[in-house]
């Protein structure tokens, strides 16, 4: 397979294709509004279905819901105390298929501990929900992809986690689920379905759609927020994968019908993996949500919350509360408590909640509970709520549904089309001690590159090549490397700064500065790929440092009120248009149209 790169020019050819579509007979089949995981995952089932296919977003690839999960891969153990056994084996299956198939190199086991407070009873409620978890995992159909679950004293959790209180449990059971970078996930499908032949481009907001004297929809008008250019597109299908924002891309078709869409936020705290002594995660339950304690690279991941947002979508962020509720929910169980000085980073992301039926007058079919597709007049297919690990489960049923009785003669094969970076693993990783001596890596270095890239790593190895000094550790980042930086621009379709320190790496929140000390030399690397002049440059610099000040700013005030109008002083990169309007590009936020966001943002 010829593995495509996203690059500036790759989005202007398909900005062209886009052009062309409203030429006879030059129509898409499908064009898939929304870049987060179930747009990405509708667009490369569409495209390996033979159907000529596009995907727009209005920011970048990821930048809503997709990139503020809680970063795990999981069946949902919770799902079973509501007896959901479908919604769970449906999502181990997944899961397992990631990590086995699909892409091995982003989606990793990781274990956790379930601390038990009581010896008896609790024990055995919880070991049988744990062993039915395992069982359904492994009547999945492929092959066991994690161990089976482990009952351990006191004293085996303590040696686990030692950090644990010694008296918050009498014991655990320690069981297994997968993580994954999922704002990488998205970009690598992205990058996979253009390298079957779909047309992809960001920071491009869908403002109306097309529609017939019937109400059918024909198409949709994007706006190129890069240059301001209006574009005409003709589709045979239009399928709305906006998260949060379903009903404001539905109400461009003019239907009152779709459906009905709740955001809640989910923020996550970042701390430095020595402040907590521990070799594997911790799920918690408490009053209001699970939280989870995860292991991750350098640092801990610990969240999350779930509270009703009713401010403006584009910017959720985590107020002094709401950090303070985790840190107050792990201290429980921590023998060294967290203060605020030890967190270094925060995100925050809306869930799309479904509400209970469909609007007047829309086809449905209820796939299930966790999501829903729907057409509210003809041409517009509606895919909403889901969790980041079956994004492939709900891009199948809304391109099924899409395409209809022509879904049985063009089936999904998804489950058989593994993710760029997959195929070639095991060779790469057999060469990994040698390419880590010609280049001067180490172990955690090559492990983070081949997390990161897969099979890939070869790519990177061609600029280190060119440019030897790529090869080294970026002097204020030193967990990334040259290359890294340059790759997301020349390979993965960063367009700004904003991209490459929220999306391609994670320096906004895995560094107490956000990234801001390695913002100069990041800017270095960029420029001469994109073209960038010194102005350009420095506006880039300056717009991505306010970004930082602001975000940091809005996690010191009380309440969503507060913190958002102090988050939105910030102006955006590359701003969306309000919709229903002809503003242009710049004026202020506004209802993100073509922004994807499916995917959790916690659990």
């Amino acid at each position: 397979m010829r593995t495509a790169p996203l690059t500036a020019q790759a989005r202007q050819e398909s900005l062209e294709a886009l052009r062309r579509s409203s030429e006879q007979g030059r129509e898409l089949d499908v064009l898939v509004v929304g870049g987060g995981v179930t747009g990405a995952g509708i667009a490369l089932d569409a495209v390996t279905r033979g159907l000529s296919t596009a995907i727009v977003e209005g920011q970048d690839w990821s930048s809503g819901t997709s990139s503020r999960s809680s970063k795990l891969v999981h069946g949902g153990l919770r799902y079973l105390q509501m007896l959901d056994f479908h919604l769970v084996r449906e999502a181990l299956t997944e899961r397992d298929l990631l990590i086995t198939r699909l892409a091995p190199h982003l989606v990793k086991p990781v274990s956790f501990l379930y601390p038990l407070e009581n010896r008896v009873w609790e024990r055995a409620y919880v070991g049988a929900g744990v062993a039915l978890y395992d069982t359904l995992a492994s009547v999945s159909g492929t092959r066991r992809a994690m161990p089976i679950h482990r009952h351990l004293t006191r004293k085996g959790m303590e040696r686990l986690f030692p950090d644990l209180r010694h008296d918050a449990a009498i014991g655990a059971v320690r069981y297994w689920d997968a993580s994954v970078d999922d704002a990488r996930l998205v970009g690598t499908l992205v990058r996979t379905a253009v390298s079957y032949g779909a047309h992809a481009a960001s920071r491009t907001q869908v403002v109306g759609l097309q529609t017939t004297t019937g109400g059918a929809v024909t198409g949709a008008e994007v706006v190129d927020l890069e240059t301001g250019e209006r574009i005409d597109v003709r589709a045979r299908h239009v399928i709305n994968a906006t998260g949060v924002w379903t009903e404001e891309t539905e109400s461009l078709a003019g239907s009152e019908g779709g459906l009905r869409v709740l955001a809640s936020k989910g923020i996550h705290i970042v701390v430095p993996r020595a402040r907590i002594e521990g070799n594997t995660g911790l799920i918690l339950q408490t009053e209001k949500s699970v939280l989870f304690i995860i292991p991750w690279s350098r640092y801990w991941v610990i969240g999350t919350t779930d509270t009703p947002w009713e401010q403006e979508l584009t910017h959720p962020v985590a107020t002094s509360a709401d950090i303070d509720y985790v840190i107050d929910h792990a201290n429980q169980v921590l023998s060294r408590p967290l203060t605020r000085d030890d967190v270094i980073g925060t995100w925050a992301g809306l869930r799309p909640l479904l509400q209970p039926g469909t609007k007047e007058g829309t086809s449905s079919a209820k796939v299930s509970r966790e999501h829903t597709v729907a057409s509210p007049t003809p041409g517009l297919t509606v895919v909403a709520g889901g969790k980041l690990t079956t994004y492939r489960v709900m891009a199948k049923d809304a391109v099924d549904f899409a395409l209809g009785s022509r879904a049985t003669t063009l089936s999904s094969i998804t489950h058989d089309v593994p993710l760029v970076g997959a195929e070639g693993l095991r060779v790469v990783q057999r060469q990994a001690r040698a390419i880590g001596a010609r280049y001067g890596w180490d172990r955690p270095r090559l492990d983070h590159l081949l997390h990161r890239y897969g099979s890939l790593l070869q790519e990177l190895t061609d600029l280190c090549d060119e440019r030897p000094e790529l090869a080294r550790p970026l002097e204020h980042a030193p967990a990334y490397i040259g290359a890294e930086i340059v790759y997301a621009v020349s390979h993965e379709g960063a367009l700004h700064l904003d991209d490459v320190l929220m999306h391609r790496t994670r320096l906004n929140y895995e560094q107490a500065d956000k990234g801001t000390g390695a913002l100069e030399e990041i800017a270095d690397l960029v420029a001469p790929v994109l073209g960038w002049d010194d102005a350009t440059r420095r506006r880039e610099i300056e717009a991505y440092r306010a970004r930082a000040e602001a975000e940091d700013a809005a996690a010191a005030e009380p309440d969503d009120d507060a913190a958002e109008r102090v988050r939105l002083r910030a102006a955006d990169v590359a701003p969306l248009l309000p919709l229903g309007t002809d503003a242009d590009p710049g004026t202020k936020p506004g209802s993100p149209a073509g922004r994807g966001s499916s995917g959790p943002a916690g659990t």
